[in-house]
């Protein structure tokens, strides 16, 4: 999708669409005033007449725009304008994607940078136009015998008012671009079946990055070299599993030499049948959405390629499906990490943490000035905060500040939760130095207190996507959430 940005009079810009803002409780205003002149009152008698209002997020399409180069107008709801932010925009704008991705409209320009919103200026306001439209119209289709039709949108332009608006559009509209590829592709590697996305296809994605993009370096460290380094724990989920297991290390050198590298380790459980502790068969289609952790990381590695982005980052992706077997990994068997600490295996559904604490000590040797985890972890996350935030677990007050305000400033919140030490006390072990399960209750807590006796607490977070990371129901998939979050804040370093 192409995203220009135009200028001159919003009246005289030819589209096939002009999408206006239209707001509650009161007159015209701005271009949609604009327009309104052009047409001699058309718009205004449009909306008296009851086809349109301000309501957010409803839209209607208005032909015969004579006095303007607009072949038609989508008037879009935004609420009060006293009201109307960022969170606003992006309903008004998923709405206009929606309303246009089910016509043969194939072009339309936008003229949210001409409102003076709070909190909303036109970088922004073309990042979120270009992140939302490429959401609402994307489509997961490749693996369909016969794809269903396409939207014919393909160019969204984005009008100036000024010199400065235009160049800070520009620069919105290509962050919002690389975000949204990586949004994208971490979509696809959620969408598709465990029996194609397996941990080698995980890799061979991350050396296509790698080939693609200036400034990659990738090793795939394989079950041999595992053993080798003493990845006992990150092994030990694999054991009953036919496909080898993959350590992806992507090293993507964007800052100047010397500088230390931020260390995503994404969680890359490609399938989770839970092992011997077998899961219920109920909704267990969803464990193919297990590697959305591994997938984000991926994603956030494109978008820093698409941007060539001053930053060092080292993405580690332990990836490998979680099976039963007669070589699987038993309740009670005691493994030792690469960080020379034994676990007591209570529980083989609790894998996730167990391949994440082997990357995390090799992330260490790195010397990253943070380490961010990113997994699909705990149904105790999703019952704490559901499907809107993500759960947010550090014991870095500055790391805590900056990853919650990327979060609210690429809407795709976090929500902190404790990790204290007291959370620990459950997974004491009589036989091994820890468990790796507690106490029934506060169970994200304590999985986050896991992981943290593998990584310093200094400059280290865990982030649990479990709510985030897929939707169900008729929107069934991978939401690409939380490369908009990790994208912002490795921007905002």
């Amino acid at each position: 999708m192409q995203f220009p940005v135009k200028r001159g009079a919003p009246v005289s810009q030819k589209s096939a669409c002009a999408i206006l803002p239209l707001f509650d409780g009161g007159p015209l205003q701005g271009v949609t005033l604009d327009f309104d002149t052009a047409t001699a009152g058309r718009i205004a008698q449009f909306v008296k007449s009851g086809n349109a209002s301000g309501t957010l997020g409803r839209t209607a399409f208005i032909h015969d725009l004579n006095g303007t180069d607009a072949d038609c107008a989508l008037l879009v709801g935004c609420a009060e304008r006293d009201e109307f932010g960022a969170k606003q925009l992006r309903t008004a704008l998923g709405a206009a994607a929606v309303a246009l991705g089910k016509t043969g409209i194939g072009n339309a320009i936008a003229y949210f940078a001409h409102e003076r919103l709070a909190g909303v200026d036109a970088y922004y306001s073309a990042r979120l136009s270009v992140e939302t439209f490429s959401s609402k119209l994307y489509r997961f289709d490749e693996l369909k015998s016969k794809p269903g039709p396409r939207p014919k949108f393909s160019r969204l332009g984005l009008s100036a008012p000024d010199s400065d608006a235009a160049r800070k559009l520009r620069r919105g509209a290509a962050d919002g671009a690389a975000i949204a590829a990586g949004v994208e592709l971490a979509r696809d590697l959620g969408n598709r079946p465990a029996n194609i996305c397996t941990p080698a296809h995980l890799a061979g994605v991350a050396r296509e990055i790698a080939n693609n993009y200036e400034d990659f370096e990738i090793e795939v460290i394989d079950e041999l070299e595992m053993q080798k380094l003493g990845m006992g724990s990150l092994l030990s989920v694999t054991h009953g599993a036919e496909e080898p297991a993959q350590l992806i290390v992507l090293n993507y050198r964007g800052a100047p030499n010397g500088a230390q590298p931020v260390a995503l380790c994404g969680k890359g459980i490609t399938f989770d049948t839970g092992g011997i502790s077998i899961k219920p068969g109920a909704k267990m289609d969803e464990m193919k959405f297990d590697m959305c952790g591994a997938a984000s990381v991926l994603g956030t590695m494109k978008a820093l390629g698409e941007l060539n982005a001053p930053v060092n980052v080292i993405a580690l992706v332990p990836a490998c499906e979680n099976m039963p077997g007669g070589r699987a990994t038993r309740p009670g068997d005691i493994v030792r990490s690469m960080s020379g600490q034994t676990i007591e295996i209570l529980n083989t559904d609790a894998e996730g943490r167990l391949i994440l604490a082997d990357a995390l000590t090799y992330a260490k040797r790195f010397e990253p000035s943070h380490i961010i985890d990113i997994a699909t972890l705990t149904g105790a996350c999703v019952m704490a905060l559901g499907k809107v935030y993500t759960g947010l677990f550090t014991n870095d007050e500055e790391l805590a500040v900056r990853l919650l305000d990327a979060g609210r400033r690429s809407l795709d919140p976090a929500w902190r939760l404790p990790a204290d030490d007291e959370y620990g006390e459950s997974m004491k072990s009589n036989f091994a130095d820890f468990a790796n399960l507690g106490a029934r209750y506060a169970g994200a807590s304590s999985a986050a207190h896991f992981l943290s006796r593998f990584a310093d607490r200094k400059g280290w977070a865990h982030l649990d996507i479990a709510g985030t990371a897929w939707l169900e129901g008729e929107r069934k998939g991978a939401t690409g959430r939380p490369v908009p979050l990790l994208v912002d804040f490795l921007l905002n370093l």
